[in-house]
């Protein structure tokens, strides 16, 4: 499978503009949608920390509006008309007009303000959960390209979002490119608490805990001995490999109800990590975890 480009954002979304391209980059293009005007120069130290601030915050808008970089020293002519003073400074045109502004670097909250009242309140927030809930949607539907633009978008937005790099790890898995699902979630630190990620480092263990010999050679041990607990154990191993957790879980709920005790509670143990892979809110999960503990209980 080739996975989708990492982000649907328009190519122009952020340029470089000059006094030639006003009319059509701010001024034609700002009655379709807002267009910030950074005047900025090589010389300003200003400019060299508010410019990627600006560049990102654009970018966390989701296409809501757009950037146009202008140097006032290759290009002076509509600075000098909009008389900026002192650089850098940055302007807000809508409809063709410019209808808000400031001067200096200013900290990001202000920035994302600025923008979130030029755009009506648009929340990068409120984009990467839709683009979540998309991308979740997609995977269930096997879409496994639509589910990777989605959350490659999220990270475009918000590049160390573990819920996302995550869900990339879970359409590798999909596709069977178990290295690529490693390295992935590697990008995540090992003590992060998300459910998720740590659904996707189970899923992992499981495939490189899976024993040698094909599904059918354990399930004809099983069938000649059912109280081979290990060839059952094994079996339990290579169904959860081949993404099989519910017929996993089954096998090791057989071993439990006839000796919860064997092999140190292995089967017990393993069904934790099936329940974990398969996600906490699971069928799986729940169903499983029930039965277990009407089993230890009963």
């Amino acid at each position: 499978m080739s996975l989708a480009d990492p982000t649907t954002l328009p190519h122009d979304l952020i340029k470089d503009g000059s006094d030639a391209g006003f009319m059509t980059d701010v001024i034609e293009a700002s009655k379709s949608q807002p267009v910030l005007v950074d005047f900025w120069a090589t010389w300003c130290g200003p400019c060299r920390t508010l410019t990627p601030m600006i560049e990102k915050a654009v970018r966390a808008a989701g296409g809501a509006v757009k950037l146009v970089k202008i140097d006032v020293d290759k290009n002076p002519a509509y600075a000098g008309q909009l008389r900026v003073q002192s650089i850098p400074t940055v302007y807000a045109f809508v409809n063709g007009q410019p209808v808000d502004g400031f001067q200096g670097a200013v900290p990001e909250s202000q920035l994302k303000a600025f923008i979130d009242k030029l755009t009506g309140g648009t929340s990068a927030n409120a984009d990467i959960e839709q683009l979540m809930s998309l991308g979740e949607e997609s995977l269930v539907l096997n879409d496994l390209g639509g589910a990777a633009q989605a959350f490659a978008q999220v990270l475009t937005l918000e590049p160390s979002h573990e819920r996302a790099i995550a869900g990339m790890a879970r359409v590798y898995l999909a596709d069977g490119d178990i290295d690529q699902a490693r390295q992935t979630i590697a990008m995540v630190p090992q003590d992060s608490r998300d459910t998720t990620v740590q659904s996707v480092r189970a899923q992992l263990a499981l495939m490189s805990a899976a024993p040698p010999g094909a599904d059918d050679e354990l399930q004809a041990r099983v069938a000649a001995d059912p109280a081979d607990h290990q060839a059952r154990y094994d079996l339990s191993l290579a169904q959860a490999a081949s993404g099989d957790l519910k017929g996993a879980v089954d096998s090791l709920l057989t071993i439990v109800t006839a000796d919860r005790e064997w092999n140190e509670q292995a089967a017990r143990k393993q069904l934790l990590v099936v329940f974990e892979a398969a996600g906490a809110t699971s069928d799986v999960a729940r169903d499983g975890r029930r039965r277990l503990s009407s089993i230890l209980f009963a």
